[in-house]
This record gives structure tokens, C-alpha cells and sequence, in this order.
């Protein structure tokens, strides 16, 4: 197969894949929809210094993933990369963990999205009739209503209007303009600088090195999905050159509106204890209550954002889809012949945006029993994106960086020293962010508290393996990319 192989039309264009990128990661609606959790988990200390930390190894992520990329556009992304990578011995076995691991951080991801959709069309109601109980049903209709539309718009819409991704990047920029100015400027209740930027909570029971590691999760949170952009490079034209430039982006741009965001947030924050008591709204709802006085203008907020996770939704079911349809043409999973197809007149993989979209309603399906492991699902959703990226730049520093595999003639490259750097800084946040995202949340540990994720991790393992063992070892044949001059590994 070759690095720029593709089944359809290359229809997206540079700003497109840049659009679609940070559609997904969305930071700044990433840190809205956590911020009040961060604060709990280490104050403002760790979300502030948290969003410095984590954006530090996020751009050594994205330069990871940009240089591979700029060498290996292809759907697979990071699976890829690693079966490329690796001697030949476990160039099979290692890129289809790679995979699996990747398709469940997808999974994970568009349920997480989906959920907070629902809860922002809850918290409307809840503005106007403070005494609306939402019941688990209420969100699990609004979630599976919206994952179909979308799926729908995935079959008939977007392959014809890949623009959309730019009017969904052009709303969020907007949108973030108009809240923020409007929350300083209203906000009758500014915080003293010594809150915003030296606030340190710890009530969880540990100490506070490990409250702050496991408070990363929040800033960590801004960056989910960053990999979107590598999963539709055999769709985007000149891909060897735009994705590094849009995975790269997405992490500049985050952290300019997340950072930001964040800031002026904590400064309009007027009764934290409010904030955290309000169970049947969206926190940042409360936050944009007491900045503004106004209902109407919270509402227009929380419909904004609302909007906006619509369009992060579409392009996750967009993204993900791509990756399973990838695996599923190198022969990963059962049924593999017919999610691999294209639709000859959709022209889109229409068996691999079914098969996601049963897995997310199977998923909401949890929600209804319990709220509790589906919030472990969503939450596992980083640590195994960030595991999944660990793959490659592990093999790369096995390698040794070495030209055989990182040609010196690509768009994009790093130095020697950086790249050393940025390979080994991706590895180490990945067992970081393997172990301490799993810790349970406060002491002593309960039932009600428990971090239920290495449960998820647990059986996201044995579906992979059960799948290996009555498919994959014999049938899954890894990728083969031809690069350069026709070489083949």
C-alpha cells in the first residue's frame, strides 16, 4: 500500500484538517467542562500550572506524531507507525496492541462527548426550571439522539461538505471570544490574583505530589483526540505537509484558548460552593450564571457550546470511523472484509461508522445501569490515548532515530536533541498517565469513590486478546507502507 493511497477523493484541504483537529480537541471546552473538578483536585495551582505541565508534553506529543506523519500519512496513524518501527519479530503482535489501544481511547472519547452534549442540553432546562430533576433516562435519550444525527450527517453530509469542519472552527473561536469578554466584563465578583494563581486544595487524602499528578487529568483533558488529523491524511491533499502543520496547531491553539479561558474564569468565579453543589447542571453553567446575572446570556453560552460539542461529535464519529475501517483493510478484527468496504456512491465506510456507532450505544446503554463505570469508560479514554503514542516513540528511541526510518528529506523534522527529548518526555507522561489517572480520587477508598478505570483497562485488554487469539494472530497482517524511492519494510 502506498504512504498516499486513498479510496476517495483527496477533499480536504489544509484549514479543513487543521478545523477537524481542533473541532475534537475543542481545549477550551475541555477545561469548561472540567475546570470545577480540576480545582477540587489541587486547586487553581493545578490547573493553571497543570495546563503549563501538560501543553509541554502535548507539543512533544504532536512533534512525535508530525514527524512520523510527515514521512507515513496514513489512516492508521499511530499503528502504523509502530508496525514500521518494530524488528520484524513483533511488528504484528506490537502494532495491533497499538491499534486496539487507540480504538478504545476513540470510543472512549465519543462517548465522553456525547455525554457532555446531553448534560449542556440538561443544564438549559435546568436554567429556566430550577426544579427539574433529570433523570439517567433523560441523558441516555439525548445521548443516542444526537450520536444518530450525527452518524447520519457521517453517511450523507460530510464527504460532500467537508466545510463544515470550518464553520464548527470558525463558531468555537467566536464563541470563546464572545464568553470570555463577556464573563470579565460583566462579573461583578472578581477573585484577587492570590486565588486565581496560588490556590492550592488538597482535601483528597493523598499527598499532594500524587493530588497534583492525578489533578492532571484535567488540563490533560484539553488535549483529547489529538491524533485526529493523522486517521483522515488519505483524504486530505499534500497530507506529508498539512498534518503535521494541523496536529501541531491544535496544540498552540488549545493552549492559547484553554489557558486563557481558564484564567478569566477563576477570575469571574464568584461562589465556588455554588459551583460545586450545582448536581444538575454543568458546573461552568453556574460559573456563567454568576459572572453574567443573566439567564438569557447563560443560556446563549450553554447553547453555543452546545453547538459546538455537536460539531466536535461529528468529527469524532468522522475520525474513529477512519480508524476502524484502517484496521479493519489490514485484517485486525472478525467481520473484517465487510467493515473494510467503501461505499462505492457514499463514498465513506459505511460498515466501520455502523460499527462505531453500535459500540457508542451500547456504551450509553451503560450509562442506565451504571453511572459510575460509564464514567470510568469516559475517563480511561486519556490515559489510553497517550499509551497509544507511546508505541512509536518508543520504537523511535530503539531505533535510535535513526534516517532508516525518519528520512531526512521529510516536511518536517526534528533535530537530533529534540527529537531524543520529545520521544522520551512521550513515553514517560504515558506511564505517568497510565498509573496516576487510575488512582482513585480521594482516601480512604469506598465503593462510591473507587476509580473504576483499571476495571475498564481490564476488559478492554481481554477483548483485544479474546480477538488476537480467535482472529488476529492468524489473519491480521499489519500494514505495508512503500516510502521514498519505493523502499518497502
Amino acid at each position: 500500500m502506498g504512504a498516499t493511497e486513498n479510496n476517495g477523493p483527496h477533499d480536504i484541504n489544509g484549514f479543513s484538517i487543521l478545523a477537524l483537529g481542533f473541532n475534537i480537541c475543542n481545549s477550551w471546552i475541555g477545561m469548561a467542562s472540567s475546570l470545577a473538578i480540576g480545582i477540587t483536585l489541587g486547586g487553581t495551582v493545578t490547573v493553571l500550572y497543570g495546563a503549563l505541565v501538560t501543553t509541554v508534553i502535548y507539543l512533544a506529543t504532536a512533534a512525535t506524531l508530525a514527524e512520523l506523519s510527515s514521512i507515513y500519512p496514513t489512516a492508521g496513524g499511530q499503528y502504523h507507525f509502530t508496525s514500521l518501527l518494530a524488528p520484524k519479530r513483533y511488528s504484528r503482535s506490537l502494532s495491533y496492541a497499538c491499534g486496539i489501544v487507540s480504538a478504545f481511547s476513540w470510543i472512549s472519547l465519543s462517548a465522553a462527548v456525547a455525554i457532555l452534549n446531553a448534560q449542556l442540553l440538561i443544564a438549559i432546562a435546568v436554567i429556566w426550571n430550577p426544579d427539574y430533576a433529570p433523570q439517567a433516562w433523560h441523558y441516555f435519550l439525548i445521548y443516542q439522539t444526537l450520536a444518530f444525527l450525527l452518524l447520519l450527517s457521517n453517511l450523507f453530509v460530510i464527504k460532500r461538505a467537508p466545510w463544515l469542519h470550518d464553520i464548527g472552527f470558525i463558531l468555537t473561536l467566536t464563541s470563546f471570544i464572545v464568553i470570555l469578554i463577556t464573563c470579565i466584563s460583566c462579573s461583578n465578583h472578581k477573585q484577587p490574583s492570590d486565588f486565581v494563581w496560588k490556590t492550592w486544595i488538597n482535601e483528597t487524602g493523598w499527598p499532594d505530589g500524587i493530588c497534583f499528578l492525578t489533578g492532571l487529568v484535567t488540563p490533560a483533558f484539553m488535549y483529547a483526540g489529538l491524533d485526529a488529523a493523522l486517521h483522515l491524511a488519505e483524504e486530505c491533499t499534500h497530507p506529508e505537509k498539512t498534518v503535521p502543520k494541523a496536529v501541531m496547531s491544535s496544540v498552540v491553539i488549545g493552549f492559547v484558548t484553554a489557558f486563557s479561558f481558564a484564567i478569566a474564569m477563576l477570575y469571574a468565579l464568584g461562589d465556588f460552593e455554588a459551583v460545586l453543589a450545582t448536581a444538575t447542571r454543568m458546573p461552568i453553567i453556574e460559573i456563567y450564571l454568576q459572572a453574567t446575572g443573566s439567564r438569557v446570556a447563560t443560556t446563549v453560552f450553554a447553547v453555543m457550546s452546545l453547538s459546538i460539542g455537536c460539531f466536535s461529535l461529528n468529527a469524532i464519529q468522522q475520525t474513529s470511523s477512519r480508524l476502524t475501517w484502517a484496521l479493519a483493510r489490514d485484517n485486525a478484527f472478525v467481520f473484517s472484509t465487510v467493515v473494510s468496504r467503501i461505499q462505492p456512491t457514499l463514498q465513506v465506510p459505511v460498515w466501520a461508522l455502523l460499527g462505531n456507532f453500535g459500540v457508542i450505544f451500547c456504551c450509553g446503554c451503560l450509562y442506565l445501569a451504571s453511572t459510575t463505570a460509564f464514567n470510568a469508560l469516559v475517563g480511561i479514554g486519556i490515559v489510553l490515548q497517550q499509551l497509544s503514542f507511546a508505541f512509536p516513540a518508543a520504537l523511535l528511541l530503539y531505533r535510535k532515530r535513526s534516517t532508516r526510518f525518519l528520512l531526512s528529506t521529510a516536511p518536517f523534522r526534528l533535530n537530533s536533541a529534540l527529537g531524543w527529548a520529545a520521544n522520551a518526555l512521550v513515553v514517560v507522561s504515558a506511564l505517568i498517565w497510565f498509573v496516576f489517572f487510575q488512582f482513585p480520587v480521594t482516601l480512604p477508598v469506598t465503593s462510591s469513590n473507587m476509580n473504576y478505570a483499571c476495571v475498564v483497562t481490564g476488559c478492554m485488554c481481554l477483548l483485544g486478546g479474546v480477538n488476537w487469539i480467535i482472529h488476529g494472530k492468524a489473519h491480521y497482517r499489519g500494514p505495508r507502507i512503500e516510502y521514498g524511492l519505493g523502499t518497502q519494510l
